[in-house]
């Protein structure tokens, strides 16, 4: 018998999350009798993702299914199998899944939506949390299967700083393009510019975005990777190149509003511009992840990417850590690592 802590969807959110959403519950916990094909985890570090606020709406409004209300919240966690009766997990694993906030939890690997994925020996959990997350694979993908990026294009990222936008960035320079960031405020500006190595970082939350944006690409954008949606993606499309693409990854900027995420305001300034926009998830690529861990292991072995890490510490951290996400207090990827009670 054990302590099982969980953080619960007390209401939905209306209009911008809150702490009072969640709810906290713990209760005696037993080990369960697991069925043939489940595994049974221990989390060891919580992802707080912008995509869980979609997850909060009500059904119909909520893509990959709606968390009920009284039910866990989940997201990407890293966690260890404690027992498990699938013949690809053994008790002392880690792997990194969507689970439920919560210290134990229950897992199906082969019916889970996103891939229950090993950590490889030797590598940090953190690590595999940020280098090596499904964030960095969303980067990867996204930029280079969808993107299809060439030496010289220009390349726009919107939440530049963020853990997916951060990576684009990079692979977009190794890649030989020119990167254009759109971040919000001096710092990670200046952190994008001196430790990413982007060309120009411009703070989204000045005026004029516009005008900087035409500045910055007198010749157009050939691919924007857009992870925020709403005035960033209209001023973004009014700067596309002809023949340019836009890669749909996220709309964090509709997250918080309990309203669709409205998409350009023309959309002829497509058609004539041939100009082709796709969305994509990392699942689609399930076949080629070993793939893209060689290539990332081998750009961050040699220096060409990196990334900053927001811990905060503490199960209890959690809502407030996630709150912290949408108002752009948090300063890199955001992670939570657990501490369990003895």
């Amino acid at each position: 018998m054990t302590l099982n802590r969980s953080w619960l969807l007390a209401s939905r959110p209306d209009g911008p999350v809150k702490q009072d959403d969640f709810g906290y519950r713990e209760e005696a916990f037993s080990p369960p009798d697991l069925a043939a094909g489940e595994i049974f985890v221990a989390t060891r570090i919580f992802s707080c993702a912008p995509t869980i606020r979609n997850w909060l709406n009500p059904p119909g409004r909520s893509y990959r299914g709606a968390i009920g209300i009284g039910d866990p919240i989940r997201g990407m966690a890293a966690v260890e199998v404690v027992a498990s009766r699938h013949n690809d997990f053994a008790p002392g694993d880690l792997v990194t899944a969507v689970a439920a906030w919560q210290d134990y939890t229950v897992l199906a690997p082969d019916k889970a939506a996103v891939p229950i994925t090993h950590i490889p020996a030797g590598i940090d959990v953190a690590d595999a949390m940020t280098i090596y997350s499904p964030n960095t694979l969303t980067a990867y993908f996204g930029l280079l299967a969808v993107g299809e990026p060439r030496p010289g294009m220009t390349v726009l990222v919107s939440g530049a700083a963020g853990s997916v936008g951060a990576m684009v960035c990079q692979m977009a320079l190794i890649a030989g393009c020119r990167v254009i960031a759109l971040a919000g405020g001096a710092d990670k500006c200046r952190w994008l510019e001196e430790t990413c190595g982007v060309e120009i970082a411009i703070d989204y939350r000045l005026p004029g975005l516009a005008d900087r944006l035409k500045e910055a690409c007198p010749d157009g954008i050939d691919i924007f990777f857009d992870n925020v949606g709403g005035d960033a993606l209209q001023k973004g499309i009014d700067q596309m190149a002809p023949h340019g693409r836009v890669v749909l990854c996220g709309q964090i900027s509709a997250y918080d509003t309990g309203q669709p995420a409205p998409g350009p305001a023309d959309m002829m300034k497509l058609v004539y511009g041939r100009i082709r926009m796709e969305g994509f998830v990392i699942g689609d690529f399930a076949d080629r992840y070993e793939e893209a861990y060689s290539r990332i292991r081998a750009w961050h072995r040699a220096g060409k990417i990196r990334c900053r890490v927001d811990m905060r510490e503490g199960f209890s951290a959690l809502p407030e850590a996630f709150v912290d996400l949408f108002q752009g207090k948090n300063v890199g990827t955001l992670l939570v690592r657990n501490v369990r009670p003895k």
